[in-house]
């Protein structure tokens, strides 16, 4: 796929240090000595290190260049304990628990993105989204007027008008079942971003509903509405609209009968769905339907991107994320 050819070109012309936390996964070695070889991104390998090598020998790649750190030796434990402490005593936790827990891979290289010594994360391949995220929101948190990760997905629809020559974001597909309007306005600010960064497109945000413009009255409507005048609200500047229809949001002939005053319906390129529900059967549907390559998904909202990995991953999806967490960090 061209898009994501663009996107390792790109991490590499502005070459970020990502950490690997599951530097034992065979999957996550072979994916490493690509990352390495194409100056993707720099890396960091946690787990021991003479088992790091040993699945690099027997897969028969080179991860020269790597650094290989085994969190439950580590000079920094000390220093990442008492930060931690400090993060989380107001919770309870005690210094011998902190040390206790920065030791876990998740967390030791949640604490190098932490302490800006890697610009990101990727985990997933043996481990669950919460697992993942969970350290994420202990140490990093959120984005600043953002209180919600989100999952967004790039999809590339082949012979395509809509859109941005067929390049959308869909959000949210991957994480949270059911937003309130507060967090629906923050996943469309956030998805606004994504479309920019990963992109590098002007947004046009469409908030979807079943009903343009106040043409059905319902309560999941009325989420929407507040949702959208919340997000205008918080970020005036973006070229935002809703409730609106997807045909409405897309399809210009649609949209001037629908929406003629809307200057987003007709033209959307980022498209919010109202729920979990909804978000992961429109990216499917797209998929499968249209033949559409989705990426994702594309974690957003946290303060320095961490990106959770299917435990189906491939090798190459792990490149492909890598790439994508080194421009997100940009």
């Amino acid at each position: 796929m061209d898009l994501l050819k663009e996107f390792r070109k790109r991490a590499s012309r502005n070459r970020k240090a990502i950490v690997l936390p599951e530097g034992t996964e065979k999957r996550v070695v072979k994916a490493a000595a690509s990352i390495l070889e194409e100056g993707i991104a720099d890396l960091y390998l946690l787990g021991r290190e003479e088992e790091i090598m040993s699945v690099a020998s027997e897969e028969g790649v080179s991860i020269d260049g790597a650094m290989l750190i085994n969190p439950g030796q580590a000079e920094l434990v000390e220093e990442f304990a008492e930060v931690f402490y400090q993060l989380r005593k107001h919770k309870g936790i005690t210094p011998e628990e902190a040390r206790r827990q920065v030791v876990d891979p998740l967390y030791f290289g949640t604490m190098l993105v932490h302490t800006g010594r890697a610009a990101g994360m990727v985990a997933g391949s043996i481990n669950s989204t919460g697992d993942v995220l969970r350290p994420a929101f202990q140490i990093i948190k959120t984005k600043p007027g953002i209180s919600i990760v989100s999952g967004a997905f790039i999809m590339q629809v082949p012979d395509c008008i809509y859109g941005e020559h067929g390049s959308f974001i869909f959000a949210d597909c991957a994480v949270n079942p059911d937003p309130d309007e507060n967090q629906l306005a923050e996943i469309a600010i956030c998805s606004a971003e994504t479309a920019r960064t990963l992109l590098g497109i002007e947004p046009v945000v469409a908030m979807l509903s079943f009903s343009t413009k106040g043409s059905a009255c319902h309560e999941l409507v009325d989420k929407v509405v507040k949702a959208t005048q919340i997000a205008k609200e918080k970020a005036p500047e973006l070229k935002l609209d809703g409730e609106l229809q997807l045909d409405a949001a897309l399809v210009d002939s649609v949209a001037k009968t629908k929406a003629p005053d809307s200057d987003v319906a007709g033209k959307a390129n980022v498209l919010i769905f109202p729920d979990l529900q909804s978000g992961n059967i429109g990216y499917k549907l797209t998929q499968r339907l249209a033949k559409a390559e989705a990426v994702g998904p594309i974690l957003q909202g946290i303060a320095k991107p961490v990106n959770d990995l299917s435990r189906g991953c491939s090798v190459e999806d792990i490149v492909n994320i890598v790439a994508i967490t080194s421009m997100q960090a940009e």
